[in-house]
């Protein structure tokens, strides 16, 4: 077995920024990719005919390759390797975007954005595994939240950029954009991500067991599903609410409060640098309770202390994922490996509690309105705040 010699990197040193810059560009790269049609979805209805509910498809396709392939990834990156995967996901990705722009038809869309969630696993499946076992561990918080801050800039990016660049040229041009995008993302990481010093192979059927029954672990998956379906309801209801009255605001419009994603990523990166000083079990609560707070803010009728809300919302879940995704990768090499089983099965809790708990805010939405679509957020939050509160008293646990 290979022994583990190097220090990790520390802030400062050019391994540390060459490092951080690539997992930020392709952490913003995979979620422009990733979300990038959810701002198409009106043109592709009417360019290929289809639904409202079939152009979605389009999403839905990407983050269901995404979740399922992200249970073989883990896995797969304790036998092959965590840079050599995160590069060729990044690369395979991108390359599948500029396929996706020159698609002939709907279905071949909808076959590429799956292959192209596929894709997409190798990279958020081993990134925090992969800072933990190269970053100095006085810094991984940190390094985790610079990294979240990527994938929040990415969401915002892909959803904006595709956007604005339908109504310049309609839905190829918006998606070659993206696909450039993830093209020069994907030529910084091949050049500036270290190769691994610290990773050890490792057989997965032993490991993937252990990060399953781990009581600490599967807490902080159901943090990930909790705290994410919370996310994703508000905003899915967010487009509904704008439209009607009092606001009878247009998509154009509406699709600018995803700016409020950069709140995001500063609220992820200051809650990573706040964990290294004070611990993951002191930030994370405060996370849980800033995002309820920003939750309830939307309840207000002005426009502009909604827009606040969200802000305060975001930073909050930003700063919960972002500390609580690096705390896995922490707990797993803890209790002896698995990585980045662990990591998998964090995100993969993660994208179904998007799933489920996203697709029931339009359920709450027709039967209570706004109300109901904040109560349901806040009642998971609650139960993330729970769980956040019991692994403070895990003396087991890494800070």
């Amino acid at each position: 077995m290979q022994t583990i010699v190097a220090r990790g990197y520390l802030p400062g040193e050019a391994g540390y920024r060459r490092l951080s810059v690539a997992l930020f560009a392709a952490g913003m790269a995979t979620f422009a990719m990733l979300y990038s049609t959810q701002a198409l979805l009106p043109e592709l209805a009417r360019v290929f005919r289809v639904s409202p509910s079939q152009s979605a498809f389009s999403v839905s396709f990407a983050t269901m390759g995404l979740g399922i392939a992200l249970l073989i990834a883990g896995p797969a990156s304790e036998a092959l390797g965590r840079t050599r995967l995160m590069r060729w996901s990044v690369t395979a990705a991108a390359a599948i975007a500029v396929l996706c722009a020159i698609a002939p038809d709907w279905q071949t869309l909808l076959a590429l954005r799956g292959l192209q969630g596929i894709a997409m696993a190798g990279l958020p499946a081993v990134a925090m595994a992969y800072l933990r076992e190269e970053v100095h561990q006085d810094s991984h918080a940190r390094a985790s939240g610079l990294y979240i801050a990527g994938t929040a800039v990415g969401g915002m990016t892909g959803r904006l950029v595709a956007g604005g660049l339908a109504d310049l040229g309609g839905w190829r041009v918006a998606m070659s954009g993206v696909a450039l995008l993830g093209v020069v993302c994907a030529v910084l990481v091949a050049r500036l991500l270290p190769d691994s010093r610290n990773f050890v192979r490792s057989t997965g059927g032993r490991q993937t067991l252990r990060v399953l029954r781990d009581p600490a672990l599967l807490a902080l998956y159901g943090i990930a599903a909790t705290a994410m379906g919370a996310f994703v309801a508000v905003y899915n209801a967010t487009g509904f609410r704008l439209a009607g009255a009092p606001y009878g605001l247009g998509p154009g419009l509406a699709g600018l409060v995803f700016g409020v994603y950069l709140v995001g990523s500063a609220g992820s990166a200051w809650a990573g640098r706040l964990a290294d000083t004070y611990g993951r079990r002191a930030v994370v609560p405060v996370g849980c309770l800033v995002t309820l707070a920003g939750v309830g803010l939307t309840l207000v009728s002005p426009l502009p202390l909604v827009v606040a809300g969200l802000a305060v919302m975001t930073a909050g879940f930003f700063a919960v994922h972002g500390v609580a995704s690096g705390w896995v990768a922490v707990r797993a090499h803890a209790g002896g490996g698995g990585t980045g089983q662990a990591a998998s099965f964090y995100l993969f809790a993660y994208y179904l509690g998007s799933s489920v708990f996203g697709g029931l805010a339009g359920t709450a939405w027709t039967h209570a309105a706004w109300p109901g679509v904040v109560a349901e957020a806040g009642t998971l939050l609650l139960i993330t705040l729970l769980l956040a509160l019991l692994l403070r008293r895990s003396a087991k646990l890494a800070r």
